[in-house]
């Protein structure tokens, strides 16, 4: 009779560490999300400096200073992984990574279009549907033990709740992008240069004059920029899968699996630096903007200084990302949660920074109803995990009928 007792504690105990697991990866994923949702902040805090400047000093501690460190830090062997992966391991991460860098690039002009708040939730919107659902797809054509396929999402429980899930986000989107709408045309052209204007550059008028359209509210431009930004920026969620090799490797030596995704991010955020690297530079020549790293008659130091925190910033998400992923797995319920996170607090600094001030009641409330049906996708997400857990741990549980 012991054995059947002690069977059943460790099944109870399995069942209570399982969904633990599910806490703790959608804690990291908010983490992750705050993370990113916040990092365009300490940007606001640059001075006289263009766009292109400032943006290719961040990008280059988002993408290539902290990423080798964080992975020294925790995963110290990482060189030796990427040094005896596979050429089309390390090709298709790094390809991925550039495309993903054409997302990241044109995402500040969404930003720039639309506001923090809305062009946030759709950039990330669109990112969140394609990174969630393609992958599954993917697997679907080219099955691989231990990963979650669309057949898996259509005919189980838990999967018809993420899936769900996934389309309460999007219609989230979609409201917030009526409030856009909304916001539009309830905004003066003055307010809208107001609401749209997101860098302190101080210049001269002709140069200001010059920038002015890319400094407004424009909600077909933004839209145009922010869906294309949200297609290529879910490339990432592809380039974490192509690098799985590496990061199993990591595990397979030993290293914490928590950390695991580390290794990766560094081959795939060269693919992002090379595209953001390029643009930049381009910009540099054609705005004549070079003189911006060394101009002593902007606060010089106290740029760097913030355009270093936001590219640190911005690589936490991932690093926290990475985390969230480890106890959830890679599939449509990590990506999603981690996108709705952002878009959730993006749009918190966006009510910080009173983008919604001077707007109706109605269009407030339309934007409200948004960002609840978002927070809905990311509850409905977590408990489609729960199931799914749950599931798994009734095999444990079914031990105990087979001991008596």
């Amino acid at each position: 009779m012991e054995i059947p007792i002690i069977v059943y504690i460790f099944g109870f105990y399995k069942s209570i560490a399982q969904h633990m697991q599910v806490i703790l990866g959608i804690i990291f994923h908010f983490i992750g999300g705050f993370a990113s949702g916040s990092f365009y902040m300490p940007f606001k805090k640059v001075k006289g400096w263009h766009w292109e400047t400032f943006w290719l000093i961040g990008g280059l501690f988002s993408w290539l200073i902290v990423p080798p460190i964080a992975a020294c830090l925790t995963v110290p062997g990482f060189i030796n992984i990427i040094s005896h992966s596979s050429s089309s391991t390390l090709g298709y991460t790094f390809l991925f990574g550039l495309l993903w860098g054409f997302g990241g690039l044109t995402y500040g002009l969404g930003v720039r279009y639309l506001g923090m708040s809305l062009g946030n939730s759709i950039v990330l919107g669109f990112c969140s549907a394609f990174g969630a659902l393609v992958p599954s797809i993917y697997y679907n054509i080219y099955p691989v033990a231990g990963k979650t396929n669309l057949d898996l999402l259509l005919h189980t429980t838990w999967g018809q709740i993420v899936l769900v899930g996934v389309l309460v986000c999007l219609l989230g989107i979609f409201i917030c992008g009526r409030a856009g709408t909304m916001k539009e045309r309830e905004l003066s052209s003055q307010e809208k240069k107001l609401a749209g204007q997101k860098f302190n550059v101080e210049r001269e008028l002709a140069a200001e004059q010059k920038k002015e359209s890319f400094q407004q509210f424009n909600l077909k431009k933004g839209l145009i920029v922010a869906i294309f930004s949200g297609i290529m920026s879910a490339c990432f969620n592809f380039g974490i899968e192509a690098g799985k090799p590496m990061a199993e490797q990591a595990v397979a030596e030993g290293w914490n699996p928590l950390f695991q995704n580390n290794v990766t991010y560094v081959v795939l955020l060269w693919g992002g630096l090379t595209t953001n690297f390029i643009w930049c530079v381009i910009l540099n020549i054609k705005n004549r903007s070079f003189k911006d790293y060394v101009d002593s008659s902007t606060p010089i130091a106290r740029n760097y200084l913030f355009s270093a925190i936001a590219g640190t910033t911005w690589y936490l998400q991932f690093f926290f990302y990475g985390m969230g992923e480890s106890k959830l797995g890679n599939g449509a319920s990590s990506w999603i949660l981690h996108m709705a996170f952002i878009i959730l607090v993006a749009n918190m600094w966006g009510i910080v920074l009173k983008e919604w001030g001077k707007v109706s009641q109605k269009t407030k409330n339309t934007f409200l109803v948004g960002l609840l049906a978002i927070l809905l996708s990311v509850l409905l997400v977590g408990y489609g995990n729960y199931l799914k857990d749950k599931e798994q741990s009734k095999e444990a549980v079914s031990i105990v009928h087979v001991v008596k």
